[in-house]
Order: structure tokens, then C-alpha cells, then sequence
């Protein structure tokens, strides 16, 4: 499967890294690091994570990773994983 981000999902992790990055920049290269290392795993268990409780949809999904919600919807027709948003849980 090939994995798309969306260009929401790419301003927002931006956002975030910045963020991060007023601490701490290595905090926040490891962050994105990590974090491109995990959805890249989406790509052998794409249903690994729960369906969204944003959405009503099986294959949008929600992903977890450190205090951060990533949804993403699965297209088994054109054998692809959107990356849709990334946010934080306690925010939104």
C-alpha cells in the first residue's frame, strides 16, 4: 500500500514541530522521526488501529501516538492509506 499525506496533515504536523521545537529541536526531530516510522508500519496492518470516532466509516481510522490523534482512511481499491489530520486529543 502507498501512503499519502494530505496537505491538512502536513501544515498541522508543521505546526506541531515547531511547536516542539521551542523546547527542545532534537525533541522535535525525533517526534517527526518516530512518528513517520509508525505510519509507515500502517502499510503491513493497515486495520491495526480503531475505527475513528470522528468519523463513521470502517476504514477511516484513528491512530494514537504520543498524545497525538492521526486519522487516516484506508482505500483498499487503489491499495493506499490518506494520511488526513493530525491533532491533539486534549484539544480538540
Amino acid at each position: 500500500m502507498k501512503i499519502i499525506e494530505s496537505d491538512e496533515y502536513k501544515i498541522r504536523l508543521r505546526e506541531i514541530t515547531q511547536y516542539i521545537k521551542k523546547d527542545k529541536k532534537v525533541a522535535a526531530v525525533n517526534f517527526a522521526k518516530e512518528l513517520r516510522k509508525s505510519i509507515g508500519n500502517l502499510k503491513n496492518y493497515p486495520f491495526k488501529f480503531r475505527k475513528s470516532v470522528y468519523f463513521d466509516d470502517e476504514n477511516i481510522r484513528d491512530m494514537i501516538y504520543k498524545g497525538y490523534t492521526i486519522t487516516y482512511e484506508i482505500n483498499i481499491q487503489n491499495e493506499t492509506i490518506e494520511i488526513l489530520d493530525i491533532f491533539n486529543q486534549n484539544k480538540r
